[in-house]
């Protein structure tokens, strides 16, 4: 297995320059708003982020490819790819609410083996690398971090996206089945959730619709810390389009329950 420590240290760089314009035009008066073709915003930071991650890579990996939410790109089964997503959480970004980061991936041949991701009005900073463990930075200094121990999914904490999602692009009724079954809900949304399931402070993470961009670093930073990751199918896939993150432990029955609601909706729509 390859080392990927100069790999993690430049990620390290490309988050400090990504804070550094992210911080500042936080709550600017004059942040600039415009709107995707898929309606959801982008600010003038994200942009501004992305291309100066971009120029930095272009100096030190002039020969990696470079795929990214505001400025495009594609990812491939063979080569480096770093996957960015600029700000994930725009629209916290945007409002005020300071729960949002930069997402910072590298992809070598079709998986993610380098993860940072860097939430500086959080005061925290997670990463990982292959083989190398999971860790995060903040007030209390640096450690490595590990996925909780809890086996029932009825003692199982979750944390999902807002229902209209999971209604318009995967399912009602298996939304329902799977936080019935669980012990406690709460939608952290974005990046935290599959942070907090590498911290071992929730179990589950489950959203019905992503981009590759976030949650490539995710999926890295997951299972250094013992986790499993998939899309909803069980896919061990970044970029599948929806993502299942655990402690490993309920993983299996959290996809069950995600089929068996799916089952119960096409059933009740040919009935």
């Amino acid at each position: 297995m390859p080392s990927h420590t100069a790999d993690l240290r430049l990620a390290a760089r490309l988050a400090d320059a990504a804070d550094s314009i992210t911080t500042a035009r936080f709550g600017a008066l004059d942040l600039a708003v415009e709107r995707k073709p898929d309606r959801t915003p982008v600010t003038d930071a994200d942009t501004a982020v992305e291309d100066a991650v971009r120029a930095l890579l272009a100096e030190e990996r002039p020969d990696d490819g470079v795929a990214g939410e505001e400025r495009g790109g594609t990812t491939s089964a063979q080569g480096r790819t770093w996957v960015l997503d600029p700000i994930d959480g725009t629209k916290n970004f945007l409002r005020g609410v300071p729960v949002w980061a930069t997402l910072i991936a590298l992809v070598s041949d079709g998986t993610p083996v380098v993860g940072m991701i860097s939430a500086p009005l959080l005061g925290r900073r997670w990463w990982a690398s292959e083989g190398e463990g999971a860790w995060v930075r903040d007030a209390a200094g640096e450690r490595r971090i590990s996925v909780s121990g809890v086996s029932a999914i009825e003692d199982a904490y979750l944390s999902t996206t807002h229902l209209g999602s999971w209604t318009e692009h995967h399912s009602r009724e298996a939304y329902l089945a799977l936080t019935d079954a669980c012990w406690e809900n709460r939608a952290f949304g974005d990046f935290w959730q599959h942070c907090l399931v590498a911290e071992g402070a929730i179990d589950i993470a489950a959203e019905a619709i992503v981009n590759p961009w976030d949650v490539a670093a995710a999926q890295v930073l997951v299972t250094e810390a013992g986790g499993r990751f998939s899309d909803l199918n069980g896919e061990p896939r970044y970029d599948q389009g929806s993502a299942l993150s655990s402690n490993g432990l309920l993983h299996s029955v959290a996809l069950r329950l995600l089929s068996d609601g799916r089952t119960r909706a096409a059933k009740a729509r040919h009935s």
